[in-house]
């Protein structure tokens, strides 16, 4: 394909991912008045029951500091919606932009990445609703006894919906990597050389993506990226050795 035809697919790729956000989109403003917001707000609830039950003096609550708060945040929550319900389209318009790099029989793989993908993306979101939790819990008990732990609502959310779609996104990373393997860009030697500066990156966005002060989520999230990291290594590994043999096979030595 010329420069002109990948331009021109790539804007039709965006064009079909950008209608599938807007859909899920007004998939997420219905959703968030049905539960979603309920379920953004529990962490911050279960502070003040049990701060409460325990008769500790702090109120814990969110506050709306605009009048226009409530309906920019319904806004951002239903966008971030959409782009985790749209997951399937527009993770698929990925791999297919990425298809003519593939020969023929490695293009029967793309249905094998596609389907790692998904899962590994919502997998990737509840690891980061898992420890939203925790992190709620340990930086809210900080707050002296006889003090108000007021929470900002845009900050909060915005927060929530980070962590949330940060991690996801993260955790289809390894995917691009094979991706990128068998279409003949990264090797397997290239992935494993880098181990180091991975498990770094690895570990600086966790960091990042979760309070400095709770180490212990950090850790939650890295853990599963380094090994999907290593397990991508793995199949790329493989791979290249299918290659090396088959090219042994046909030429005698390897290319």
């Amino acid at each position: 394909m010329s420069l002109a035809a990948h331009l021109i697919e790539l804007r039709r790729r965006l064009f079909i991912s950008a209608a599938a956000v807007i859909v899920g989109t007004v998939v997420g403003w219905v959703l968030t008045d049905w539960f979603v917001w309920d379920a953004i707000q529990e962490p911050v609830t279960r502070v003040a029951e049990a701060r409460a039950a325990a008769g500790e003096d702090i109120e814990t609550a969110l506050t709306f500091p605009r009048i226009a708060s409530a309906f920019d945040l319904r806004l951002q929550i239903a966008f971030t919606l959409g782009i985790v319900v749209s997951a399937p389209v527009w993770l698929y318009q990925i791999f297919a932009f990425l298809v003519p790099g593939l020969n023929q029989r490695e293009r029967r793989f793309t249905l094998g990445f596609f389907l790692s993908a998904i899962p590994l993306f919502f997998a990737g979101c509840a690891a980061g609703w898992f420890v939203l939790p925790n992190i709620v819990k340990l930086l809210t008990g900080f707050v002296p006894d006889g003090s108000m732990s007021l929470l900002t609502a845009p900050e909060y959310i915005d927060f929530v919906l980070k962590l949330v779609l940060a991690i996801g996104i993260a955790f289809v990373v390894p995917v691009f990597i094979v991706l990128l393997n068998f279409a003949g860009i990264l090797s397997a030697a290239g992935i494993i050389k880098a181990w180091r500066i991975a498990i770094l990156v690895i570990v600086l966005f966790t960091a990042i993506a979760t309070p400095s002060a709770d180490v212990i989520s950090m850790f939650l999230l890295a853990i599963p990226m380094i090994a999907l990291y290593f397990l991508a290594w793995f199949i790329a590994h493989l791979h290249d050795r299918r290659v090396e043999r088959k090219r042994r096979e046909e030429f005698g030595t390897a290319v």
